[in-house]
């Protein structure tokens, strides 16, 4: 999911070419895909975000990664979502990342994979960290579960057929980590500097 216009972030760039340590997030969050065991890669792009857009067709253009963008409207991630999963080409279940986890490692994202492999095809799974976790590690909480305030969803999630969601609760400060405001890119470079 890399359509977002990131006005919270105030930075020079689209959200998604946000350099974090001179690297674009976008293009983290591909080599942590590519690591993975995931095979296909689509990139929700929007009118918001044309750069990233042309960027990620020259990427496809000079490697060999594989990545399909689709248009959506950009009227915010769920919306988008929602139209992304009426395309003929996507079936559930379906692993979303945002492109502002520029910590993600494909190790994460495959925990995140046997752990919905281990559940139905058809539900769904959302994965959060604890509120706490991402007060320790000095970034900020955008937004909270309803049922469950002291967890925050990260960005990754299974998207099923149906229309059951578990939770995955995760205290991988690389999936706790979204580049959300100024802040938080200077902590993710950091931390990227400290492993």
């Amino acid at each position: 999911m890399c359509g977002g216009d990131g006005t919270r972030l105030e930075s020079a760039h689209e959200k998604p070419l946000h350099p974090i340590d001179g690297t674009p997030m976008i293009e983290r969050v591909l080599a942590a895909l590519e690591a993975s065991h995931i095979e296909t890669s689509y990139a929700a792009v929007s009118p918001n975000a044309p750069e990233t857009r042309t960027h990620l067709e020259s990427i496809a253009d000079g490697s060999d990664v594989s990545i399909h963008s689709l248009e959506t409207p950009g009227d915010g991630y769920v919306s988008d979502l929602l139209a992304l999963l009426e395309r003929d080409e996507i079936e559930p279940p379906v692993l979303t990342v945002a492109a502002d986890l520029p910590l993600l490692e494909g190790a994460s994202i495959d925990r995140v994979l046997e752990s919905h492999a281990c559940k139905s095809r058809e539900r769904s799974l959302t994965v959060c960290v604890p509120v706490a976790l991402k007060h320790r590690l000095g970034v900020s909480v955008e937004t909270r579960l309803e049922e469950a305030p002291h967890l925050a969803p990260t960005g990754l999630n299974v998207v099923g057929a149906g229309e059951r969601t578990d939770i995955l609760r995760s205290y991988d400060p690389r999936v706790a980590i979204n580049v959300n405001r100024r802040e938080d890119s200077h902590r993710a470079t950091d931390l990227l500097k400290d492993t």
